[in-house]
């Protein structure tokens, strides 16, 4: 059996994919809100407060937002895409969804990128002489991705983090006339996310990094959700990663989000005027 060029091998790295993610940000309609008597504004935050408790046992989290970008943000995390649509559209009979405004949102799925475990599978394969996509090879794509599914159970499906500070952005890699991350070799890119990744091991213990992925589901390639209880890690991590060289060279990044975690009782005094 003639063993498998390195050109001939699928440029693709392999990635597990988790839970599926919604993030929604919301604004309050001021003059509408303040219209509403005091016992129906409080009528309306208890049924609200009570639905975001009960919400948060299914994997969803609120924020309170910085900036003029929105007053409130909306996690939820849910193990499929159907669960996230119930989500949305239970949402809105609540009486609250009347004075709000959606001012952004943002759909992705829990995203490992594989590009270790990809570089030896293949590698071996091409080995051996299984040609791409056949049979016996898809065959033993899937049972490595298995193997690994069942590793990173806890982090493919992961909960939210009970952090006090929450960070949303979303960012892609380059693919322009001079610099695009999606024609260089597997090797290139794997050594650039190796160095990419010890960066973010360094904040192990003080921030919580979540990536998904959102090609096909949404305007970026990737989210990053990243959760502290010292906000200033998010400025540090984030400065640091700049430097090296996958996020200097081929990193685009979109809007940042920031807010503070509030419970049923915190998310009252949001609106109380």
């Amino acid at each position: 059996m003639t063993a498998v060029k390195p050109s001939e091998l699928p440029p693709v790295p392999l990635t597990l994919e988790g839970a599926s993610v919604l993030h929604q940000m919301l604004r309050v309609r001021w003059p509408a809100w303040r219209s509403l008597t005091a016992v129906d504004r409080t009528a309306i935050l208890d049924e609200a407060a009570c639905k975001l408790t009960e919400l948060e046992h299914h994997r969803s989290a609120a924020f309170s937002m910085l900036g003029h970008k929105g007053d409130l943000m909306l996690v939820h995390f849910r193990n499929s895409f159907d669960e996230l649509v119930e989500v949305q559209n239970k949402l809105p009979a609540l009486r609250l969804w009347d004075y709000l405004d959606q001012s952004s949102s943002y759909v992705s799925v829990v995203e490992l990128g594989l590009y270790e475990s990809t570089s030896k599978v293949y590698a071996s394969l091409a080995d051996k002489g299984v040609a791409p996509h056949s049979s016996e090879w898809n065959e033993e794509i899937e049972a490595t991705l298995e193997r690994q599914r069942q590793a990173m159970h806890p982090r493919l499906y992961p909960e939210v983090p009970p952090s006090k500070y929450i960070c949303f952005y979303p960012m892609d890699r380059r693919r322009g006339e001079d610099k695009n991350w999606y024609q260089i070799s597997m090797e290139e890119r794997q050594a650039m996310m190796a160095e990419h990744g010890a960066v973010g091991r360094r904040y192990a213990g003080t921030v919580k990094q979540i990536i998904t992925g959102s090609i096909g589901f949404d305007d970026w390639e990737w989210g990053v959700t990243l959760f502290a209880d010292d906000p200033l890690v998010f400025k540090r991590l984030i400065y640091e990663m700049r430097f090296d060289r996958v996020s200097a060279v081929y990193a685009l990044f979109g809007t940042f989000f920031v807010g503070k975690r509030v419970n049923g009782d915190e998310f009252r005094s949001l609106l109380t005027l």
